[in-house]
C-alpha cells in the first residue's frame, strides 16, 4: 500500500514538472518577436515605445486605406477600431510592456481573420 502510494507521489510530481517543462517551452517559443495565433487574435511583441507603435498603426491603417472608426486611450492600453475591406470589424489593442516594448493584438472579424491580421501587423512593423 505505502509503496503504491509512494510510486502514485512520485508519477504526479514528474508529470507536474513535465508540465512546467512545457509550458517555459510554449513560452520560449511564442516570445522573442514571434506572433501568437490565441483564440482569433494574433499577438505579437515588437521593440518599439508604445506611443510609436501607436503612430505606426495609424500610418499602416491609413496606407491600407483603412479609416479609423475610433481610438480609445487609456492608461495601460490604446484599442483603435477600423474595418477590413471586405468589411469586417477590425480591433487593434496596443499596450506598453516597457519602454521600448510594445504588445500588439489584433482580431479582424468576430471569429478571427488569421490572414488579415498577419498583412496588418506586417504593415504596422513596416512603419516601426
Amino acid at each position: 500500500m505505502f509503496k503504491n502510494l509512494l510510486y502514485s507521489g512520485v508519477v504526479i510530481i514528474l508529470a507536474l514538472n513535465l508540465c512546467g517543462c512545457a509550458l517555459l517551452l510554449a513560452g520560449v517559443a511564442g516570445g522573442a518577436g514571434t506572433a501568437l495565433w490565441l483564440s482569433g487574435k494574433l499577438s505579437d511583441e515588437v521593440h518599439a515605445s508604445y506611443e510609436g507603435t501607436i503612430a505606426a498603426t495609424k500610418k499602416a491603417l491609413s496606407s491600407l486605406d483603412m479609416e479609423i472608426d475610433k481610438e480609445t486611450k487609456a492608461e495601460e492600453v490604446t484599442q483603435i477600431r477600423s474595418n477590413y475591406a471586405d468589411g469586417s470589424e477590425v480591433w487593434i489593442d496596443i499596450r506598453p510592456l516597457m519602454p521600448k516594448s510594445t504588445k500588439i493584438e489584433i482580431r479582424v472579424g468576430i471569429k478571427g481573420n488569421k490572414e488579415a491580421s498577419t498583412k496588418i501587423l506586417e504593415r504596422i512593423k513596416k512603419y516601426l
